[in-house]
């Protein structure tokens, strides 16, 4: 059985045929438009120079043509490398080295950027809107032949703690967790969803490809980027029953006047890319009537390891692990291993075998699983607070400081401190119209928590940092109270 990701496009057109499937900023596209522009482009590819292996960068806003473009680089045989369009020029002319792109397809907006970062490298671009026409001008291609194992996407991860690490992923990991996620999906028996993530990262890349696998015809409505007042217009105006979000997106549909409208179509929710805190799950399906559906992953898993569905869900975990997606705790820490598991890290042979060791993917999460195989996350290893020999772990903080009714987003990590080793500080944005001091923050918590745990310096902000991609940023946080 074939694995391609070209071939389960190809599939997935012949067993649901013509409709109106993709919604974009007034005009909707019909699964034929999408499938037919997939095929010329792919030949505008391969016309253009492009070979199997080669990586194609797309650095894009949110738009149609990042649905076409990944059926079209997966047809040609070639290796998708997307790109969250939020670069420093830097950061993205290090990926462009490192990954060896021979072509492009940017959002005209990027140009700009793009043009600086690869100058001097020789990589084929083509900007929507312009000369990516260029690419649709040809007769249709076919499907170049791939192995299972040969490289579908190179993920760039790890920015904000160095230099980004290239993940490769390959076809049957990603076919295999498309599957996965889309057996979750049906188990909430929604069609109709809003899609408001950045389709250029692992998480928006598999709900693509979960797509693929659906029995069902699915309507999806694409926002440009997250907006929230726009996400609350959309899903009352086309009765969406579904979104993959992230915590910070609930974060800040819970700011908006939300009772304003009409979202009674709204089924679920599934959150991933960080943890959920309880007190803004339990908001979020109390405002929205939905039930939030928590995932766990991370790029070198194809995206996602576990998920909770409709009929399979508990209080604080993240799910059962996938049916591919095998996974054990190994000296605390969530350890993974199955078909989903990268290849490895482009160019970084000695990093790979540090992280997978003996089959099994080192995730870097402390987790437990309970008696009925649901996985829990306490947290990141490298973020855990080490305060006087106590182990301190930021989410139970950052959980504590959310159930203060002021709060809307919170960051806990750790200061270095001469006496305790570390000492124990957050910073938070209170929601709109609300008021709190970091003094009084700091008695709440001490209230609630055990004395090594609260923090002692509570630091209100206009807005705390976040990634591209909505998690929050705690390099940029620690380097906050670095430079207090």
């Amino acid at each position: 059985m074939s694995h391609h990701l070209g071939v389960l496009a190809e599939q997935a057109y012949q067993r649901l045929g013509h409709y109106e499937s993709l919604f974009f900023e007034g005009r909707w596209l019909t699964s034929t438009e999408i499938h037919e522009r997939s095929t010329r482009v792919a030949a505008g590819l391969r016309a253009h120079g492009v070979r199997p292996g080669d990586r194609v960068v797309v650095m894009t806003m949110n738009t149609p043509e990042v649905f076409i473009s990944y059926r079209a680089i997966w047809r040609a045989g070639a290796v998708v490398t997307p790109v969250i369009f939020l670069q420093s020029e830097p950061e993205l002319r290090h990926i462009l080295t490192d990954s060896g792109a021979t072509a492009a397809i940017i959002s005209p907006e990027l140009a700009g950027l793009f043009g600086k970062a690869a100058d001097g490298l020789g990589i084929t671009t083509f900007v929507i809107g312009g000369n990516y026409a260029d690419l649709e001008t040809g007769e249709p291609a076919g499907i170049e032949p791939r192995a299972d194992d040969d490289l579908a996407a190179l993920l760039y991860t790890g920015g904000t703690t160095g230099r980004a690490k290239g993940v490769m992923l390959s076809h049957r990991g990603l076919w295999e967790n498309g599957r996965g996620i889309e057996k979750v999906a049906r188990s909430a028996n929604t069609t109709r969803s809003l899609l408001p993530l950045p389709l250029s990262h692992a998480y928006g890349l598999i709900v693509v490809i979960g797509g693929l696998h659906s029995e069902r015809r699915l309507v999806s409505v694409l926002q440009r980027w997250f907006d929230p007042a726009g996400w609350l217009e959309l899903v009352a105006e086309h009765r969406l029953e579904s979104s993959p979000v992230v915590p910070t997106m609930l974060q800040m549909l819970l700011a908006q006047p939300y009772g304003d409208y009409d979202l009674s179509s709204l089924r679920s929710f599934g959150s991933g890319g960080a943890t959920l805190p309880p007190a803004i799950r339990a908001a979020a399906e109390k405002a929205f009537g939905v039930t939030v559906l928590q995932g766990y992953g991370l790029t070198e898993t194809s995206a996602v390891v576990s998920a909770e569905s409709l009929t399979e869900h508990r209080a604080g975990s993240v799910g059962k692990p996938l049916p591919h997606a095998e996974v054990a705790i190994i000296d605390g820490e969530i350890c993974v291993r199955g078909p989903g598991v990268m290849l490895g890290y482009w160019n970084d042979p000695d990093l790979t075998a540090r992280t997978i060791r003996d089959g099994w993917l080192h995730t870097g999460d402390i987790g437990r699983l309970d008696d009925d195989g649901y996985l829990y996350v306490v947290d990141r290893m490298k973020d855990l607070i080490i305060r006087g020999g106590f182990n301190v772990y930021p989410r139970d903080v950052e959980d504590v400081l959310l159930e203060h009714p002021a709060v809307q987003v919170a960051a806990c990590v750790g200061r270095p401190d001469e006496e305790s080793g570390e000492e124990v500080v957050a910073v938070v944005q209170l929601a709109p119209g609300q008021q709190a001091t970091g003094a009084e923050l700091v008695a709440f918590t001490r209230d609630r928590m055990a004395r090594y745990k609260y923090p002692r310096e509570v630091t209100v902000l206009d807005a705390v940092p976040l990634t591209s991609v909505g998690k929050i940023n705690r390099k940029a946080v620690r380097d906050l109270f670095r430079q207090s």
